[in-house]
């Protein structure tokens, strides 16, 4: 006669100091500030990614270094190229350092889009296996065309002098303008990297979107020659009224005008509390869907 033992009861893992109980995911907002003190303390995280990425991309090579100085020279020389032979020859003589500072600004933004995009999805192994703020992710890719974009101010300099351009102290607007980038920039990198978690293509339209974005953009012109038909765009583009206070203040020398500083804050400031809103409420559905 043989007898079944009981069932043996469930033990736990004597040996782990930690348990972790999962439950059904139910997505919504985790309370804000604590999770703001926590994004700030672990700063370092998002500053030491972004080194890491860039030393992956050769970034602390001599040659790397060069690259970055030489790329946006180059690229700015072809449209500028372009542009001219469009224009027969009437670009005048300020257009290339306005081309120049328009392109470097604008890569600033999009170079942020274009690495936020992947920023979730690549870094899938470090959400699984690591807690942190995930907003850290999108934050660390727009440090990382932050740090691109510094040493196009070294190119830009001698050509600025060269076209004759003021000097003067409305030059400071800058300061304000590229705190704008960046709030703008990172509202957008924070957007396209949750969608990019649900719509995997998302990849493969961003270079075309990014074409058009900048062809809508007043940088291969100026602000005032687009048509009257389509001024609109100036306003419907988060980087149009922001791109033409951008060369008023480095071409012109003068304070931008007050209604493209509202139209362009809206934008920086709409789409960063957007961004994070809509990445910081999804975050938590990542880890099952990477």
């Amino acid at each position: 006669m043989t007898t079944t033992a009981p069932h043996a009861p469930h033990r736990e893992n004597d040996f782990a100091s930690e348990h972790h109980v999962y439950e059904p995911h139910v997505v919504g907002l985790p309370p804000l500030l604590p999770y703001a003190r926590e994004a700030w303390r672990r700063r370092g995280f998002a500053i030491e990614l972004s080194r890491t990425r860039l030393r992956a991309q050769h970034f602390n090579t001599t040659f790397g270094q060069l690259w970055l100085i030489l790329n946006p020279l180059l690229l700015a020389g072809v449209y500028f190229i372009l542009v001219d032979i469009l224009r027969a020859g009437a670009s005048g003589p300020g257009f290339f350092a306005h081309l120049m500072a328009g392109l470097f600004a604008y890569y600033f933004v999009s170079g942020a889009v274009r690495e936020g995009t992947k920023s979730v999805v690549s870094g899938g192994r470090l959400i699984l296996n690591t807690a942190f703020p995930r907003v850290l992710l999108p934050l660390a890719s727009v440090i990382i065309a932050f740090k691109r974009f510094l040493p196009t101010t070294v190119i830009y300099v001698p050509v600025h002098i060269a076209s004759g351009l003021p000097f003067g102290w409305g030059i400071l607007w800058v300061v304000p303008l590229v705190g704008l980038l960046v709030v703008l920039a990172t509202g957008l990198a924070m957007i396209v990297a949750a969608v990019q978690v649900y719509f995997r293509d998302l990849k493969s339209f961003m270079p075309y979107l990014l074409r058009v974005w900048l062809y809508i953009s007043p940088v291969l012109y100026f602000a005032r020659e687009m048509p009257e038909e389509y001024r609109w765009l100036l306003d419907a583009n988060p980087l149009g009224q922001l791109l033409s206070a951008w060369s008023d203040v480095i071409n012109g020398g003068v304070a931008p005008s007050a209604y493209s500083l509202a139209v362009a804050g809206a934008w920086a400031a709409g789409l960063f509390v957007i961004g994070a809103l809509f990445f910081i409420s999804r975050e938590r559905e990542f880890a099952v869907r990477l």
